[in-house]
């Protein structure tokens, strides 16, 4: 097992390369958890230009995911995947440190 605090699947970074590329971005993507939803927390994704002092970054195939030290508190152990089914395609964070989520993945509690 990895000793990452966090994780990124070979197919999210597949997607975020291709995503960054297009964009003409640093291929970087950056998970951050922000309060509301209707699980109590939410996690917003967003390709970063920049990085913090206190970010944690991990890298996977040349791509970085970045969480700032807040919201690492609260996705420690993670793994952030990037899926496609009939319903559409979407990160999907793989959350140890939620105790509920929501049906459609975007927000948690602990």
């Amino acid at each position: 097992m990895p000793s990452d605090p966090i994780h990124l699947s070979p197919s999210a970074a597949q997607r975020v390369g291709a995503i960054a590329q297009r964009q003409g971005k640093p291929a970087r993507l950056r998970l951050s958890v922000e309060g509301g939803g209707c699980s109590g927390f939410q996690y917003r994704f967003g390709l970063a230009d920049d990085l913090a002092d206190d970010d944690v970054v991990v890298k996977e195939d040349g791509v970085e995911l970045v969480v700032d030290a807040m919201s690492l508190d609260l996705v420690r152990g993670c793994t952030v995947d990037y899926v496609e089914s009939l319903g559409g395609s979407a990160f999907r964070v793989d959350n140890p440190m939620a105790a509920a989520g929501c049906g459609c993945g975007s927000s948690f509690a602990v």
